[in-house]
């Protein structure tokens, strides 16, 4: 089987659990600032609200259509909209509140650790992440991921975002290392597999709710232990 010298993990969705800590933010959140008093009739109103919105900002924001200011500044604006809410009642502070909270937590997706642990002597561990460098390395320092990590490389500190082969030649450079020498680890379909794809690195689609995929990736797993079969 190839030998990899060094790995590229995504990080949202792939190892830190996104959607855990999240939702425990904006609950957190929503008692807090007692929104219900803003007209919006739940925590999982709210929730599922900002799934909405921050996933169309989101796409937005890989296409280049907004920057990351407006990001922040319309984000619980447009939650509170969608929601039935005032969008002029959004406390001033909710945003970085948020931003705090969400990036303090520490929960990871199944066999993170243990997967790391299995890799750690064998190979240089490094993650490509679409995410901004501060909630980014906060995220690494709360959940205990950063010792596993040499490098860590944002679309922010780039100037591009996944898929685009820039920011993977940017990682190749700075590691000094071929592109047949690593291999790409991520959830997302575009972001993680094409920019791979189009990278001309082998890659692992990490697919745990079996979503499935128009590209044809190197691998597909359902969980990360199963990396161990791969590596």
């Amino acid at each position: 089987m190839k030998k990899y010298q060094h790995l590229f993990f995504d990080l949202d969705h792939t190892l830190w659990d996104y959607d855990k800590n999240v939702q425990e933010s904006l609950s957190e959140l929503f008692e807090v600032y007692q929104l219900v008093n803003s007209g919006i009739p739940n925590s999982g109103e709210f929730i599922q609200s900002f799934y909405k919105v921050n996933f169309k900002l989101w796409a937005m924001y890989d296409l280049e259509k907004i920057d990351k200011k407006s990001l922040r500044e319309t984000r619980f604006k447009l939650i509170f909209e969608n929601a039935g809410a005032d969008p002029n009642l959004v406390p001033k502070v909710m945003e970085e509140d948020f931003m705090h909270r969400t990036s303090s937590k520490p929960y990871l997706l199944p066999y993170t650790k243990e997967i790391l642990e299995y890799l750690k002597p064998n190979y240089g561990l490094h993650i490509i992440t679409n995410g901004f460098d501060e909630s980014q390395t906060k995220k690494m320092e709360a959940s205990g991921l950063a010792p596993y990590f040499d490098l860590v490389v944002t679309s922010e500190t780039t100037g591009h975002k996944k898929p685009d082969p820039r920011i993977f030649n940017y990682a190749l450079d700075k590691l000094g290392i071929k592109n047949t020498e690593t291999m790409m680890i991520g959830d997302n379909p575009n972001s993680d597999i094409l920019g791979a794809i189009q990278s001309q690195i082998d890659n692992v689609y990490f697919d745990p709710n079996e979503k499935g995929i128009e590209h044809q990736p190197t691998y597909t797993i359902r969980h990360l232990k199963e990396l161990e079969g791969i590596l």
